[in-house]
């Protein structure tokens, strides 16, 4: 049974006895119907946001059927309007659905077919009304410090109060992570919420600049300090002056040229090629890594000087697979971005595609993710609803989990999204998902959820 008191379904018809009982027919179902005799009547009760949907007669005195759709699809473009046509008009229908409507319902029609279509186009409404409200987040974040880390994990909420606090202190900071995992956000973020947000954040991946042109990409040349050298070049380091460099994949650099990285950390200036008139830098250096930089040093593959003078602060970034119960957020969290950016809509998971993204293993972690998420959103039906055609090894990988875990994965996964949507209202969470409270309470303690938590970040 739905909640009656969340999905509200407007009933616009001059004959009573049609809205008594297609009224009836919906309470029944378990919706909460709003009967009104005239178009007029229920666009001065139409609230922006509306959470349910609209169904009306055509054929009406003053305001008909069209003109309110009409209407209602200038006020709210996303909400779903059922139209109800006479028998055998089928040109009406074809026109109805042309402007816009949702569906349409012929008379006479079965209460199973109103209820049908009444039940599909709530959850369009849900879906539509929630895509908006992470849109809206997402402005929101566009506008506050710094890219956002988002999770709701120990792990990633650990993440999140390390990096609020490395911002505010000037210390070279090394970032460990595996491949996608999300070093370069954790980079910028840092950046952003610094007070050198304002100056220039310059990312230099050390494993993609050819070892012959990094010397002078990183610090610069003067003219004729080389075959070719025809004019001063300002290195990366000195145009990040006020800002933040950073050096990803640090462990890819030459050898020779760690020295010389050691010497600018140290003494915060450079040296252009061909010059020996010092730049002072005024810099923080960020460097990622995806190998154990000590057993590196260790071996003779990275200098043991350069390795503790980064070791000042480090940071390590969870895989993906350590922090599963958040990659339903972050896969919808990204889809939406997709659909932002697209100007398409993100279809809804369902039960099974959920299934499939979390037991995955995610070799490719955040980035494999955002890349899944961003084709399922531009390729529509044409992708596997089931997400197989991409997670073709979910099933196999699968095994790598016990049963009863991954169960648990999605018993939790599914609380948590219910009471993110709900704005931590246990009575509303416990409706949706068909729980006693008692029961819900239970596994809220056993998963470790608060409700209050979900208030909190939903608080202006």
């Amino acid at each position: 049974m739905h909640d009656p008191a969340a999905i509200p379904v407007m009933i616009i018809d001059d004959e009573p006895h049609l809205r008594i009982t297609a009224g009836q027919t919906l309470e029944l179902a378990g919706y909460a119907p709003e009967p009104h005799a005239s178009a007029e009547a229920a666009l001065e009760q139409l609230a922006p946001d509306f959470p349910g949907v609209v169904v009306s007669d055509i054929r009406m005195p003053g305001m008909d059927g069209m003109a309110l759709l009409r209407e209602v699809r200038l006020r709210d473009p996303d909400l779903p309007v059922i139209l109800i046509t006479g028998h055998g008009d089928i040109s009406t229908a074809v026109e109805a659905m042309r402007e816009g409507a949702w569906d349409f319902l012929e008379k006479p029609f079965a209460a199973e077919r109103l209820v049908e279509v009444v039940r599909r186009g709530v959850e369009k409404r849900r879906l539509s009304l929630e895509n908006r409200e992470l849109k809206a987040e997402l402005e929101a974040q566009q506008s506050a410090l710094g890219p956002r880390l988002v999770g709701r994990t120990p792990a990633i909420q650990r993440l999140a109060s390390m990096v609020q606090r490395i911002s505010q202190v000037e210390a070279d900071v090394l970032l460990f992570g595996e491949t996608g995992a999300g070093k370069d956000l954790v980079a910028r973020a840092i950046h952003e919420r610094s007070h050198r947000a304002p100056r220039p954040f310059v990312a230099i991946n050390c494993g993609a600049v050819p070892e012959s042109t990094i010397e002078s990409e990183l610090f610069g040349h003067e003219k004729g300090a080389f075959t070719g050298a025809v004019e001063r070049r300002v290195g990366k380091f000195e145009h990040a002056d006020g800002g933040t460099v950073f050096l990803d994949e640090i462990e890819s650099m030459p050898l020779a040229l760690q020295v010389k990285l050691l010497r600018v950390l140290q003494e915060r200036s450079v040296e252009r090629l061909g010059s020996n008139v010092p730049v002072p830098l005024d810099i923080r250096v960020i460097a990622a890594t995806k190998v154990d930089l000590k057993a590196a040093a260790e071996a003779g593959e990275f200098r043991e000087d350069l390795y503790y003078r980064l070791n000042v602060v480090t940071l390590p970034i969870p895989p993906l697979r350590e922090r599963r119960e958040d990659i339903p957020l972050l896969f919808q969290h990204f889809a939406v971005v997709a659909a932002n950016r697209s100007g398409l809509e993100a279809p809804p998971l369902d039960a099974a595609g959920i299934s499939a993204l979390l037991a995955h293993d995610w070799p490719g972690n955040v980035r494999e993710l955002r890349n899944l998420a961003e084709r399922y959103v531009l390729l529509g039906a044409a992708f596997d609803y089931r997400l197989q055609a991409l997670l073709e090894g979910a099933e196999s990988e699968a095994g790598e989990l016990p049963l009863p875990q991954q169960v648990e994965l999605f018993e939790k996964s599914l609380i948590d999204q219910a009471l993110a949507r709900q704005r931590g209202r246990v009575t509303e969470v416990a409706e949706q998902l068909g729980l006693p409270r008692k029961t819900l309470y239970d596994k809220l303690r056993k998963y470790g959820l608060k409700a209050e938590d979900y208030r909190q970040s939903a608080a202006p």
